[in-house]
């Protein structure tokens, strides 16, 4: 019989993973043949099972990724796509995370930008970093607000202390010279201290033009394009691949 004084005091300490541990044990008659060392192995490995389960799906939540069933394992690896495998998979070690590097994703509507970026995002979940997914245009646009209420110094912090912030479909539209200026602050307070990962129909090679400001364009890319891994999507659309099949 577990002993329910016992398993309060364990919920007071918060290790719920020993708590559950133990009622399995309990109706288990193979734990019951384990020695006491087997035994506490056991419970103590569920309670690290149960908070890394507990800490990803704080993450998870907190990433409010756009698509959130994307991961590394349901990459669809098509050669015409123009996915390197050996890319993604160094990618998926997190390194690039570790050292504050950027990944750039392109490609044409419908392509799989969004998906890979968050399957790449929940990979960096996993990892234990924190992850935030936003619309560039979205975001932007938050930022005037921002400035407006007063909590535009309050935002850029928090931004700046998030270990992996995407930026999808940037580019998407024309961007003024406010919101230029804020990328600008936006991308300053993580050069080589956090990643940032872009998605674009855009190809690199045309964002100075659509920056549409040659100083402000210089320092923008050279905090985004430097110490990058760059993946460009080809392919039909996705969306009517899945239509026709």
């Amino acid at each position: 019989m577990l002993n329910e004084h016992t398993l309060d005091q364990l919920r007071g300490l918060r290790l719920d993973g020993m708590v559950h541990a133990l009622t399995d044990q309990a109706s288990s008659a193979a734990a019951g043949a384990l020695g006491f060392e087997e035994r506490l192995a056991l419970l103590v490995q569920r309670e690290i099972d149960w908070r890394d389960a507990k800490r990803l799906a704080r993450l998870l939540k907190a990433a409010r990724l756009k698509v959130s069933g994307a991961c590394i394992e349901d990459i669809d690896w098509r050669a015409s796509r123009g996915l390197d495998r050996s890319l993604v998979a160094a990618l998926a070690g997190g390194d690039w995370l570790r050292h504050g590097h950027n990944v750039l994703i392109t490609g044409a509507t419908g392509v799989g930008k969004t998906w890979l970026a968050c399957a790449l995002a929940q990979q960096a979940a996993r990892s234990g970093f924190t992850v935030l997914y936003a619309r560039a245009p979205r975001l932007l646009g938050e930022l005037q607000v921002a400035h407006g209420d007063g909590s535009f110094g309050r935002r850029l912090a928090q931004l700046a202390r998030t270990d992996l912030l995407v930026l999808d479909d940037l580019a998407i539209a024309p961007i003024s010279a406010a919101e230029r200026n804020d990328l600008l602050e936006l991308l300053d307070d993580r050069v080589g201290t956090r990643s940032t990962l872009i998605t674009s129909q855009l190809p690199v090679s045309a964002w100075h033009e659509w920056l549409n400001d040659a100083t402000l364009a210089d320092a923008i890319l050279d905090r985004i394009v430097h110490a990058a891994h760059k993946i460009a999507l080809k392919g039909e659309s996705m969306r009517r691949r899945q239509v026709k099949a």
